[in-house]
């Protein structure tokens, strides 16, 4: 049983198994890299519509680069980030994940990647967040409601006050993003793939 799971309601059965299987941490980082290698290895060798590959490929970088900028600023359970990405949304590193999702969709084109990536994020991403923020508010008790009440989950709001946020890469730890979340490497493996896919 998860431990992501101990404060809530029980349940049993299938019901059980379904919200065990979705508050897994190891199974959804597992299959979300997974996923990375089927999107590219499966990868049709001519695109299917204008400007495929080239929009992808930018949508991927760009979700990569918020996973690494985010990865900078957090130090796990130690502090409650609410600097750089962390003053826009709750979860950017999440945040990164789907964006870089869909760009490897597009890179792949075909209609089962769109599906696929859809059940990914609808299944594994509403209990991550929920444990996260369930987490974060029990840890950082003062802190946490300021902060959550303002900040959107995943996505940023269009209406917020650029004077107080912004991106100080001053704050930005290579450390942290490193030793504590190893993201260079989760970066390095996706590059390489879509290395890989240039050449072919």
């Amino acid at each position: 049983m998860s431990h992501r799971t101990d404060a809530l309601p029980k349940l049993t059965g299938i019901k059980h198994l379904v919200r065990e299987m979705r508050y897994h941490e190891f199974s959804r980082q597992s299959i979300g890299i997974i996923l990375v290698s089927i999107f590219c290895y499966f990868s049709p060798l001519e695109p299917i519509f204008p400007f495929q590959i080239e929009a992808g490929y930018l949508i991927a970088i760009i979700g990569l680069m918020i996973r690494l900028i985010a990865s900078g600023y957090v130090l796990k359970n130690k502090e409650l980030s609410t600097t750089g990405p962390y003053s826009y949304v709750r979860h950017p590193l999440y945040t990164g994940n789907l964006i870089l999702l869909i760009g490897l969709a597009i890179i792949n084109g075909l209609w089962w990647s769109f599906f696929v990536g859809f059940l990914f994020a609808i299944f594994y991403y509403p209990t991550a967040i929920e444990y996260e923020d369930r987490k974060l508010k029990q840890l950082f008790p003062d802190d946490w409601p300021q902060w959550s009440n303002k900040t959107p989950a995943l996505w940023p709001k269009i209406s917020y006050q650029v004077s107080n946020r912004g991106l100080s890469f001053n704050e930005w730890s290579f450390s942290k993003s490193l030793k504590s979340n190893y993201e260079p490497v989760i970066v390095i493996y996706v590059l390489a793939w879509l290395i890989l896919l240039s050449q072919r």
